[in-house]
């Protein structure tokens, strides 16, 4: 029976070094779809996509073919998967934030911050759940503060001018896990994303518009930077954006354009999907050329229906 990968459960997705591409796939995963629907979905073939997904099992993203040993107590898979749980699955067990809730909360303001500013473990890290603004400041000028607590922030803060004032810490930024953590939180300042993600490739930001992981005000903010994004790359780019997501970004993209050149990379490739021509066919700004090109590919002139929706786009000729 041809392999039905699947996503591993537990695993914080968002947290894992995967390249656009990747995380493409990982989000299609579902445990319904085999290795060769994949492939076909992803415009690849079936050996392209095989060595894809055992890359992402070799991440721990995803489920191996077949049953996965179980570690024995105390073996090194076992101590493995300790040292390797995320601080955000150790902030779920609510260690710190119970020692902020029990013990500092009840303190002033000023004693607050001035004991945030000098504290260490595992005080310090609790007060990455304070909930003003100012306390998180005096964290952040702790000199012991690292990744740890700035993940903590990042995940569980909520006032902007908290997550600003961890924005303006660009070591913390660079911090992998603090930016996806940032990512998860419903709070994230329109303009921190913007610094954050403007920069990134089409591809990634179409990525977090799409996340599941993301929430909803995340997802809009993503979606309206992909907008004004599109409109300032190159046509490799743009063209990258559409043929790996098969035209699902277009949806994203109602009311903008392609041009020339981007036209022209769209229409050197022959295409097999019946996805990425329904899709390029519902979208009223693919450019007549592009139109013209799908018409003559061999899917096209098997298949009625898709003959019949690019006759009616409203740039066929």
């Amino acid at each position: 029976m041809p392999w039905k990968p699947s996503p591993l459960d537990g695993v914080d997705h968002l947290a894992l070094p995967l390249d656009p591409q990747q995380g493409y796939l990982l989000s299609r995963l579902d445990g319904t779809l085999d290795v060769p629907t994949l492939a076909a979905l992803m415009n690849l073939d079936e050996n392209q996509m095989t060595a894809m997904v055992l890359a992402l099992v070799d991440l721990g993203a995803v489920a191996p073919e077949g049953p996965a040993p179980v570690p024995s107590p105390g073996s090194d898979a076992e101590t493995d998967d300790a040292a390797e749980a995320s601080p955000l699955a150790a902030a779920k067990a609510a260690t710190h934030r119970q020692l902020f809730e029990q013990h500092l909360h009840h303190r002033s303001i000023d004693e607050r911050v001035a004991q945030a500013r000098v504290a260490v473990e595992p005080d310090l890290s609790a007060w990455c759940f304070d909930p003003m603004a100012e306390v998180i400041r005096a964290v952040l000028e702790n000199p012991r503060a690292g990744g740890l607590q700035a993940r903590l922030i990042a995940a569980h803060h909520r006032t902007t001018a908290g997550l600003e004032a961890l924005g303006a810490r660009p070591a913390f930024m660079n911090d992998g896990g603090v930016r996806r953590a940032l990512l998860q939180n419903p709070l994230l300042p329109p303009g921190l994303y913007r610094r954050l993600w403007s920069p990134k490739r089409l591809l990634e930001q179409y990525l977090v518009a799409t996340s599941r992981d993301a929430p909803e005000q995340i997802r809009a903010m993503a979606r309206d930077q992909l907008r004004a994004s599109f409109n300032q790359r190159a046509g490799e780019e743009r063209a990258e954006l559409i043929l790996t997501t098969e035209g699902r970004c277009l949806a994203s993209l109602v009311g903008l354009t392609i041009d020339g050149h981007t036209t022209a990379l769209l229409c050197r490739r022959t295409y097999t999907s019946t996805l990425f021509i329904q899709n390029l066919a519902r979208w009223s700004a693919a450019p007549p050329q592009l139109i013209a090109h799908l018409r003559r590919q061999d899917l096209v002139k098997r298949n009625a229906a898709l003959r019949q929706l690019l006759e009616r786009h409203p740039n066929a000729s």
